[in-house]
């Protein structure tokens, strides 16, 4: 089966950001150890008889994980059938690795890190309430390419208290600079039960205008274009075959199976959840006994509206064709008037076997999004 993804869940963090909202819990260093083990009893099940062609580990801060469990985890990974150009990306936070975990990183058959840097100015960092500076970024970045990473994501955020439009375009040169070979770049979003959300009801977070949000955003399409990035989905852009390998099977809804606590996975038509809670998966796994809570069959309607709302995240759309041959109806007997009516309004363009936004509806894509619920 080609395009299978591997994500695997890691939920500790050092400290947790001010503006997260991701299953991730802090002080739990002591369950790392059987959490290690945990998971590979749960990827040995769950891998069997699969092979992949993206493996991702994500957070939480994968790489705060403690040199211990790397080695119980490396030991499975390494075992996993994967196809030869597999991508296999862990997300690392500055501050949580030295050398010696970036090599039994590496060792564990990542070919691809993603950066968690956000801004480049010290006083953004501490007001996100990042555990690093901006020279502590640097020096991670710089011993992530001298081990041998040539792939490399630098995670970036605008829309964030306090930052001007000055501070945005200084941190989109100075990764510049650097040359990564991908760059994301999400806008703020204040979500109920962060430490954001309650400042925000308080009036305590002092936001960017809309207007200057927007012309932070548009500065960033039009920086990296001239610099090299292509655009490829609403918040990604990279170098030439650099896109994501991983996030693509997302948004052009592949397979892929999901392992740990508060893992998802989308495997035969079948959306799954694990256990959030870290320390009954454990107790789960650790027993014999299935850590997944929610199991959801989903209806042809529900694969129509998924496959429409992450197909246009990207900017190449969706194929006319793809939603002929999955679904054995022509798109346009079920979405032809939301189609037709942004497509008058200049917001979705039709260019022979694509649909696709045009730069004008990124500003509004949530909104457009929303009319594709059946």
């Amino acid at each position: 089966m080609e395009n299978l993804g591997l994500y695997i869940h890691i939920p500790f963090c050092k400290r947790k950001c001010l503006y997260c909202d991701f299953p991730s819990y802090c002080s739990m260093e002591n369950y790392m150890i059987d959490y290690a083990r945990a998971l590979c009893i749960e990827m040995e099940n769950k891998c069997k008889g699969k092979k992949f062609s993206t493996i991702f580990i994500g957070g939480g801060t994968p790489s705060y994980l403690s040199m211990e469990a790397w080695k119980i985890l490396k030991e499975t990974l390494c075992k996993i059938n994967k196809y030869e150009d597999c991508e296999f990306t862990v997300e690392c936070n500055p501050g949580s690795f030295d050398r010696d975990k970036l090599e039994i990183i590496r060792s564990a058959g990542a070919n691809r890190i993603s950066i968690g840097l956000q801004a480049c100015q010290d006083e953004l960092l501490e007001s996100l309430g990042r555990i690093h500076n901006f020279s502590g970024f640097l020096k991670g970045f710089e011993m992530a390419r001298d081990i041998g990473f040539e792939n490399i994501n630098i995670d970036l955020m605008f829309a964030i208290p306090k930052q001007s439009f000055n501070q945005w375009k200084e941190t989109l040169e100075t990764v510049n600079i650097l040359k990564p070979e991908h760059i994301s770049c999400y806008s703020l979003i204040v979500e109920e039960g962060t430490p954001f959300y309650k400042m925000n009801e308080e009036g305590k977070l002092v936001l960017p205008e809309e207007e200057v949000e927007v012309k932070m955003y548009n500065f960033t399409v039009e920086f990296l274009k001239k610099n090299g990035y292509k655009q490829y989905e609403i918040s990604n852009f990279s170098k030439e075959n650099k896109e994501c390998k991983h996030n693509l099977i997302y948004w052009s809804m592949d397979e892929y199976i999901g392992c740990g606590a508060s893992a998802h996975s989308y495997f035969n038509g079948i959306r799954n959840k694990n256990e959030d809670n870290v320390k009954r998966y454990i107790e789960k796994i650790l027993s014999g006994l299935d850590a997944s809570i929610e199991k959801h069959k989903n209806c042809k309607e529900e694969n129509m509206e998924e496959f429409m709302f992450l197909g246009l995240r990207k900017t190449d759309g969706i194929r006319i064709s793809d939603f002929k041959n999955r679904y054995n109806i022509n798109i346009f007997d079920i979405y032809g008037s939301v189609i037709r009516k942004y497509e008058s309004l200049g917001l979705i363009k039709i260019q022979s076997d694509k649909i696709f936004l045009t730069e004008e509806a990124v500003h509004i894509s949530n909104s457009i999004m929303s009319d594709f619920i059946l």
